[in-house]
Order: C-alpha cells, then structure tokens, then sequence
C-alpha cells in the first residue's frame, strides 16, 4: 500500500519517470545514472506534455478559490494525519500562464522563488516568452536546481505566451501567481 502511494507521487512529479522497484538500492548505476533525463531538449521531446498537469486527483487544489484547503479537509481529517499518506495527498500542482515576460523581472523572480520555496518544489518547468526574444525560452528545474535555455523559434502565428507548473507541497499559489503576473512585460 505505501509502495503504491510513493509511486502514485511520483507519477504525479513526473509521469515519464522509470521507475525501478528494488531491494536495497539492487538497481545497475547505469539503469540510473547519466540518464540525460535532465536534459532539456529530451525533456521536450520524450515529454509532448511537458506543460500539462498531471493526473488530476493529486492537484485537487490548483485552481484557489481563496479558501486555504491546505491545513484541513472539509471533513475535518486533517491532511497530515498519517505519515503514509504524506505523499500523495500534498503534492499539488500551481499552473500559469501569462504573455510576454520582463526578463529583467523574470530571472530575479524566479531565482528567488527557487531559493526560497527550493524544498517545497519538487519539480517546475515552463515555456516562457520573452520581450524581444525570438526564441521560446524553456525552463525546468529541481527543488533549487534551475536550468533554461533557448528551445527554438517562435513559430509565425503561435501565440506568444507564458507557463510556467509547480508541482510540490505547501505552495501558495496565489502568491505564485500574483508575482508571476508582475513579472510580465508592459
């Protein structure tokens, strides 16, 4: 039952991980290390979903609707009763969108977010615009471990915008978004 709710939260983090159950760790270093699984561009093209949220009964909660759903359920069981149910019933994804962004806004905002809320993201990534930038920029990244780069140029008609999906646990969304907003470019 645990073992199913680890691999439901992983799921959740990251659909197209392999997953590899073992005894004691009895798994080949090259099963799982120098993967490339961090790498942008694969990233993209083994993940045509990169953007969308995942598996909707773990982010019951993305779309706020200003009530604070995270300390307790209406049923009065509080989230954290049980230790074995920390993994699933935490994770939550934050979607957003936006146009074109500042990056004199953008990079700073970000790299504070990631070093502030870094333990409560498990994992984000996004395809931002930017002002005056060509090419769509993409971005993925790990608790505090950040990586960018330019993918490729907008194409003539596609629509010029932002989004950007947090997945982890306790994140103020509202906050999230309002911020993310503010980084737009005028």
């Amino acid at each position: 039952e645990e073992l199913a709710k680890v691999e439901a939260t992983i799921r959740a983090i990251n659909p197209a991980a392999k997953i590899h159950r073992t005894t004691r760790a009895g798994v080949a270093l090259t099963e799982v290390l120098d993967r490339g699984a961090f790498d942008l561009s694969r990233a993209l093209e083994n993940d045509p979903h990169f953007l969308e949220a995942h598996d909707d009964h773990h982010d019951h909660d993305h779309d706020h609707d200003g009530h604070d759903h995270h300390h307790h359920d209406h049923d009065g069981h509080h989230h954290h009763a049980h230790a074995s149910d920390i993994h699933d019933v935490t994770v939550q994804s934050v979607s957003l969108r936006g146009g074109e962004m500042d990056p004199k806004k953008f990079f700073p905002w970000i790299e504070k977010i990631t070093q502030m809320e870094g333990p409560n993201i498990l994992r984000l990534k996004g395809i931002i615009a930017l002002k005056g930038d060509d090419e769509r920029y993409v971005i993925q990244g790990v608790h505090m471990i950040i990586e960018g780069d330019h993918q490729r140029a907008w194409k003539d008609g596609e629509k010029h915008e932002s989004r950007l999906v947090f997945i982890g646990r306790e994140l103020d969304a509202e906050r999230l978004k309002k911020s993310f907003d503010a980084c737009q470019a005028a």
